[in-house]
């Protein structure tokens, strides 16, 4: 009734001090901003929704979810399969193989991210909604209850006319105040929490980010030494099929720093290239050659390269179109053009 007449504008109502409304106004937009960030949270760590359906679902049974291959082992399995289909021995399969078992790691890297963000973060912020949050509204209900029991018997003791009625009504004031501030303390008391709330969430976010950070290093990592793997392939397998093999191209291999770096070279130096190195195919003589970038020789007839240093190269008849003989010294092996500048 009280609460009806309140709605309605008949009944006065005992506002809560300021302090205690802002507590309540911080720990609700603390839980729609945590709800709002552990789901797409989730939504980042497993895009797949029927997966996450599911995960939830044995995590209510209290079950384990079978482990199924993620979309990066997936692909990884794939690719193996089709290189040794295609023959591990041809640079298209060999290539699939090394591609594939990076895929494969980048998966356990992606499987070790969520497992230690579902720990270290998400956990923290599904226990405070589903915990404290949950003891904080169970205790403002309470709250509000009291308040409408003490602004209930305030309109009783002004509607009170004899005596008797009088006092009864002011002793029911005086419990029903007593009720109500106990009650209001002990919410302030649980709202108060919330900063410890947001320094607890401010760790684990910390923790997030380093989960983040780890992932993407090792992943970085794989890639760097997938892109060395691949760099010791002959470039004609990376180019693409319209271009002339001929013509020196811009390893896969090369990253992307120094391939921007060359690409603002003028673009004559390339035709001084080309043409320094139709010549060198033709005549017998052998010309000096700055390496442009490191390079591991990805076997005994290769020569591993260092960045800036000079070497001595020359043509055999018959080689490969992309690789020129390099001399270093008493060393010698093959070396691809794409990682040399032939000097006059």
């Amino acid at each position: 009734l009280q609460f009806t007449e309140e709605k309605l504008g008949q009944a006065e109502k005992t506002e809560l001090d300021a302090h205690l409304e802002n507590l309540l106004s911080k720990a609700e937009c603390t839980k729609l901003w945590t709800e709002k960030i552990m789901k797409q949270t989730e939504v980042l760590l497993q895009p797949n929704p029927n997966a996450r359906i599911e995960e939830f679902v044995y995590e209510k049974l209290d079950r384990k979810a079978p482990s199924r291959m993620n979309n990066p082992e997936l692909l990884g399995q794939y690719m193996i399969d089709a290189g040794n289909e295609f023959g591990p021995g041809t640079a298209y399969g060999n290539a699939l193989i090394k591609c594939g078992e990076t895929q494969k790691r980048i998966g356990t890297a992606d499987r070790e991210l969520i497992q230690t963000s579902a720990i270290n973060f998400l956990t923290p912020l599904r226990n405070f909604i589903e915990g404290d949050y949950k003891t904080i509204t169970k205790e403002r209900k309470l709250l509000q209850n009291k308040r409408l029991d003490l602004d209930a018997a305030k309109t009783r003791l002004k509607k009170a006319k004899v005596a008797e009625a009088r006092a009864a009504s002011e002793q029911e004031v005086r419990i029903t105040q007593s009720e109500f501030d106990r009650q209001a303390e002990i919410t302030r008391l649980l709202l108060e929490g919330i900063s410890s709330t947001h320094a607890h969430h401010l760790r684990c976010l910390n923790d997030f980010v380093e989960a983040q950070m780890t992932y993407y290093a090792q992943c970085y990592q794989y890639m760097l030494d997938l892109q060395k793997q691949l760099g010791s392939f002959p470039s004609t397998f990376l180019s693409n099929n319209n271009q002339s093999s001929t013509t020196p191209m811009q390893s896969v291999s090369t990253p992307s720093v120094l391939a921007s770096a060359s690409a603002s070279l003028p673009s004559v130096s390339n035709s001084i290239i080309t043409s320094g190195i139709s010549e060198l195919k033709s005549s017998s003589g052998s010309r000096k050659a700055r390496v442009l970038y490191d390079y591991d020789a990805a076997n005994s007839s290769e020569l591993s390269l260092l960045a800036d240093e000079v070497i001595t190269v020359y043509s055999i008849p018959g080689m490969d179109s992309d690789w020129l003989m390099g001399e270093r010294g008493n060393q010698k092996g093959k070396v691809p053009i794409t990682y040399l500048e032939l000097l006059n």
